[in-house]
């Protein structure tokens, strides 16, 4: 059971632990806001409820329902070094010099680059491409890449996606007389290293307002530039300048899969971008979509859950330059070729995850069987690999709802182990990682409130899972209030229907900052229940008002499927979405807790 300190005004059917373990909440709004919002969603009680839980104004009502990029783009020399890094990079692109872009080997990256290579190719000019192996060369660039480009002729680097903290790489390269333009979003603390210009809204001097930002929306607005400053000097291609809106598909699939947060102009990336995106104008994503199943990529869901994972599965578990070939290709034949293949690797990588996930749940279970008050999670294993520790850790903390570290190291992966963490909200697993390397507990690590990473020894495994421990005993309060699952709106099986889902994709997109609203149905009764797939369950929940069909995700061998038995009374918790087959459109409501009446 919950802690009865955690009883609230606001339970929702008085659920104190469900079978995820979590206690419900119904959203509690200002209701003098509510009937000031309704003019702005037709006079919808539901949507302006929806709207003032997400804490839109009326004021800004109108931008967040139709972001446009003419509203929020914000002006580009507003950013530290933004006009000196056009001028560094028109000029070269004018001189026609040989420029390398060095990129991240993740969907940010890899939209990034693509946005430049497609920059440049409108100028007649190439870009090469560089992107490090995550087991060999780790996050961002070092020396020795740098050096390996100077060696190959490059006469300009331009790092996208990484670089603002790589110190030792760049004054590498400034010692070997090779510039770099650094194009970044990650937080940066103090001095910033030497470069030939340093872009990053997040860098302390930057006055832009523009942190929000991915790396993908940086160089969009970076490219913003270079046609502005192109104009100002009368200079452009024989065909004219790029058409930069062509790659508003890119920024908004790098800003979806680096859960960015959707205000301001990211709204707008999203929005405008998925039309790009539904028009399959990019050979590559449209190969992508093709080999992924999606006849057409319209939806956030699209972007995030079916081609984000194929995209990164390059950088997780293969070649990590796929990702960035595959999203500038105008070849078609190149384009299903290196679709297909970062198809296969996202299988693989699949495969690869579920078996670490089982054996690191079980140790999970193992440790909190021993010790029921343990505030974190660490798993560890020889032969875990790098590239899917991150995402089994998240596998963790969703299920447990606890701060999770997978470490993996051995067979071919380096003597010194990787550790990947998550955190829930209010658990800062950076500062904690980071607190642990200063007192040598680890060999290294740091991260930001919700994610991590660390280098260790093998052998310092179990007293940095001590060091831990005692370290999160003080967070009890936090850990808590992470088993909170808040509930917009209580629904009958009856009143789902396409048009309210409709109605609700209205005030979307929604993603970080802007969550997809969450239903609950009280008191329904299930029937019908039949496992789908390797572990998913499908059924009907019922009332007096109608019935709804239900889909519970990887659930068959979970706690939340253990409740999900045919003719069981249960009050449920999901999300709409529309379901197509056979030319039928109708409602399902993806669960994703459940609590027995």
């Amino acid at each position: 059971m919950a802690d009865p300190a955690l009883k609230q005004d606001n339970m929702l059917f008085d659920v104190q632990s469900s079978a995820t373990r979590r206690f419900w909440t119904l959203a509690s709004v200002d209701e003098a806001l509510v009937r000031r919002l309704q003019p702005s969603v037709g006079g919808s009680d539901l949507l302006a409820r929806l709207l003032a839980a997400r804490d839109v104004t009326p004021e800004d009502a109108a931008g967040y329902l139709s972001p446009t990029l003419r509203d929020t783009f914000p002006n580009p020399s507003s950013f530290a070094d933004m006009d000196k890094a056009a001028g560094i990079v028109l000029d070269a692109i004018l001189e026609k010099k040989r420029v390398t872009v060095f990129a991240d080997y993740d969907v940010d990256g890899g939209t990034s680059s693509a946005i430049l290579t497609r920059y440049f190719r409108a100028w007649g000019e190439e870009l090469g491409l560089y992107v490090p192996d995550r087991l060999e060369e780790g996050y961002g660039p070092s020396p020795e890449a740098f050096r390996h480009l100077k060696d190959k002729g490059a006469e300009l680097v331009i790092t996208v996606d990484c670089g603002a903290a790589a110190v030792s790489a760049l004054e590498e390269a400034e010692q070997i007389g090779l510039p770099i333009v650094v194009i970044d979003h990650h937080l940066m603390a103090g001095h910033h290293p030497p470069a030939a210009a340093l872009v990053n809204p997040n860098r302390p001097d930057c006055t832009s307002e523009c942190g929000h930002l991915a790396a993908a929306g940086v160089v969009f607005v970076f490219v913003a530039a270079l046609n502005r400053l192109a104009r100002e000097r009368g200079v452009a291609p024989p065909e004219g300048l790029p058409d930069i809106m062509a790659f508003l598909d890119l920024a908004a699939l790098g800003t979806l899969c680096d859960m960015s947060p959707l205000r301001g102009v990211n709204r707008a990336f999203v929005r405008q971008g998925l039309n790009i995106l539904s028009r399959a104008q990019n050979e590559g994503l449209r190969a992508l979509a093709e080999v992924s199943g999606i006849s057409k990529v319209d939806s956030v869901y699209h972007a995030t859950f079916m081609l984000g994972p194929r995209l990164n599965a390059g950088g997780r578990v293969g070649d990590p330059w796929l990702a960035a070939k595959l999203l500038a290709t105008d070849d078609r034949a190149e384009a299903i070729a290196l679709a297909e293949r970062l198809h296969a690797l996202n299988d693989e990588r699949k495969a690869v995850e579920a078996a670490i996930l089982d054996q690191a749940t079980a140790q999970a279970e193992q440790a909190l069987e021993k010790n029921p008050d343990r505030g974190i999670l660490i798993a560890s294993g020889e032969g875990w690999h790098p590239g899917v520790i991150g995402i089994v850790a998240g596998r963790l903390k969703e299920r447990f709802h606890l701060p999770s570290i997978v470490i993996g190291w051995g067979q071919g992966l380096g003597p010194v182990a990787k550790g990947s963490g998550r955190s829930v909200t209010g658990v800062n697993i950076g500062d904690a990682i980071s607190a642990a390397a200063r007192e040598g507990v680890i060999l290294s690590g740091g991260g930001h409130a919700m994610a991590g990473g660390l280098s260790l020894e093998p052998d310092q495994i179990s007293a940095f899972d001590d060091w831990m421990v005692s370290h999160m005993a003080q967070f009890t309060a936090e850990r808590a209030a992470a088993l909170e699952l808040p509930v917009d709106a209580v629904l009958s099986p009856g009143a789902a229907s396409p048009d309210l889902v409709d109605q609700i994709a209205g005030i979307g997109p929604f993603g970080v900052g802007s969550p997809e609203p969450v239903f609950a149905l009280q008191s329904v009764h299930v029937t019908g229940v039949r496992q789908v797939g390797a572990n998913h369950l499908k059924f009907t929940a019922e009332d007096a008002s109608g019935r709804l069909d239900c889909i519970a995700w990887r659930s068959a061998d979970q706690p939340l499927g253990e409740v999900i038995r045919p003719n069981a009374r249960l009050h449920l918790v999901g999300k709409l979405k529309a379901d197509e087959w056979n030319g039928r459109r109708r409602v399902q409501l993806d669960v994703s807790d459940a609590a027995e009446v």
